[in-house]
């Protein structure tokens, strides 16, 4: 019931979503079918290539699709943030389908068929087009429905790079730990995927039957473009309007502000287009400085270590100068902060702090040779995480750090699964656990205060922005965005309801 009441409340952006989805998957497919099928119909020609071609795709279907889309990203042309990658990556895995079953239909053509085609005096394009081609539809169409099928479910990663789709509710339930949110997007998928192999089912069986003529088979065809074509003059009118991209990071917080940010646009009105719970720093970067978002909220922190690669002064204020300087020379401009900073909190139980008598960080070398590090993928590979911390407080774990996504690794530190992990000061799953926080005693970690960084072009552009941001630059406390948080982690309510609150409160005290 909590499901269908979520669908309720959120029907038009549901729609949309589905479409999304639906759009994906048949143009993904679509190409797999025109790339597929006369590579298929090669292979069977010509054993040799065939292995080539058959061995090439089943390479490309051992990817991990995340893994994909990552190195897909920074390729010109086919790379980048929104659906281009992502119809990329999916027509890549439904071809594997298509080709093997092609070359099976074709390969599987009674030779006396064939043979009183040549005696009829058929030519070799007559003989593929009017004999092996039909005969070979059973198989090839079966290719297709698998195809078909595993789209729909892989299609759910598109959201990781604001591809839109039903993989927005999924990323955003895993952000907030909540399974509502994953089942509005998971049960539709699934829906989906269901109906498009009952479907296809059905024409499959009436090809095999016999029972659907060329003419109709063709109608069939004609229907499925013109449905792809309507999707997509619906998502290109609705891509054609005039807005500003807001991105945001794959976590809570992030997720808030991108909707802090977006509101507050609006409410100059101005349009604007969310890209949020994108893959971490270097998607919601690269992104920025590609020209497919327009502004999404960093930390200082984060871009001077992180993106930029240089040391970072320990004072804020100089912090925050050294990160707007490295993005002024890209073209970038770093706003005014809102208010806060998020500096890394290293989180152990409160039991376990009590137990050992842990207070700092430097307190860990009596426990870290018998304890299981967890860390977020993001926090192992950054300049200013795993490595440099176990190096500046001489810390060697027993273990190995288990990588885990962030939403996940504090409920994974108060169920036993690992003992210290690397989680926000502003999150209000540190109470909600009964986590402790240990002091950071030798300075390592850098400021983080939340600053919004925009395109100079889009600021120039809409300077409406600008003025919009400045409306909420030092007005969201450490005490505002732990709330924020515990109401969406916690409590479970919409990030945007929570945001449209909050600035309510915003503008109430202003007034006054």
């Amino acid at each position: 019931m909590t499901v269908i009441r979520f669908w309720m409340a959120h029907r038009a952006e549901l729609a949309v979503l589905v479409q999304q989805h639906l759009l994906l998957v048949l143009l993904s497919t679509s190409i797999a079918i025109v790339i597929g099928v006369p590579a298929g119909i090669l292979a069977a020609k010509r054993p040799r290539l065939g292995r080539v071609v058959l061995v090439s795709a089943s390479a490309a279907q051992t990817v991990p699709s995340l893994a994909l889309l990552g190195f897909l990203l920074p390729l010109p042309l086919i790379g980048g943030l929104g659906p281009r990658t992502a119809l990329v990556t999916l027509s890549i895995y439904a071809l594997l389908p298509v080709v093997r079953t092609t070359v099976t239909g074709i390969r599987n053509v009674d030779p006396a068929v064939l043979e009183a085609g040549v005696a009829m005096g058929m030519t070799g394009r007559q003989l593929l087009w009017l004999v092996e081609l039909p005969l070979a539809l059973p198989s090839i169409l079966a290719g297709i429905r698998v195809a078909t099928v595993i789209g729909v479910g892989t299609t759910t990663i598109a959201a990781a790079i604001g591809a839109g789709g039903l993989g927005e509710y999924i990323f955003r339930g895993l952000s907030m730990v909540d399974s509502t949110t994953i089942l509005a997007g998971a049960i539709p998928a699934a829906a989906l995927a269901l109906a498009a192999d009952g479907l296809l089912a059905w024409v499959e069986w009436r090809i095999r039957e016999r029972r659907t003529t060329s003419a109709a088979a063709a109608r069939w065809s004609v229907a499925a473009a013109v449905l792809i074509a309507l999707l997509a003059g619906v998502s290109h009118a609705r891509a054609d309007a005039p807005a500003v991209v807001v991105g945001s990071k794959n976590f809570t917080e992030q997720v808030i502000l991108g909707e802090l940010v977006a509101q507050t646009i609006e409410a100059r009105g101005l349009p604007v287009s969310r890209k949020l719970n994108l893959g971490g720093t270097f998607v919601c970067d690269r992104g920025l400085r590609a020209g497919e978002l327009d502004v999404y909220v960093e930390y200082t922190g984060t871009a001077v270590t992180a993106v930029f690669h240089q040391p970072v002064p320990s004072d804020p204020a100089r912090a925050a100068d050294r990160a707007k300087d490295l993005y002024a020379r890209d073209g970038l401009t770093m706003l005014a902060p809102l208010g806060f900073n998020n500096t890394f909190a290293i989180l152990v139980r409160q039991r376990d702090a009590i137990s050992f008598g842990l207070h700092t960080i430097g307190d860990l070398q009596k426990t870290a040779a018998r304890w299981k590090p967890g860390f977020g993928y993001e926090f192992l590979q950054r300049d200013d995480g795993y490595a440099g911390l176990v190096r500046a407080y001489g810390l060697t774990f027993g273990s190995q750090p288990r990588g885990m996504d962030l939403s996940l690794i504090y409920r994974a530190l108060a169920e036993g699964q690992v003992d210290v992990i690397a989680g926000d000061a502003t999150s209000a799953l540190i109470d909600e656990f009964r986590l402790t926080a240990l002091d950071d005693d030798r300075h390592y970690f850098p400021p983080y205060d939340a600053v919004p960084v925009a395109r100079t072009a889009a600021l120039l552009r809409h300077p409406e922005i600008g003025s919009a941001l400045a409306s909420v630059a030092g007005r969201v406390s450490v005490a505002d965005m732990r709330a924020m948080n515990a109401a969406v982690d916690v409590a479970h309510r919409d990030p945007a309801e929570v945001v449209a609150a909050f600035l309510a409160r915003v503008r109430a005290r202003g007034s006054k």
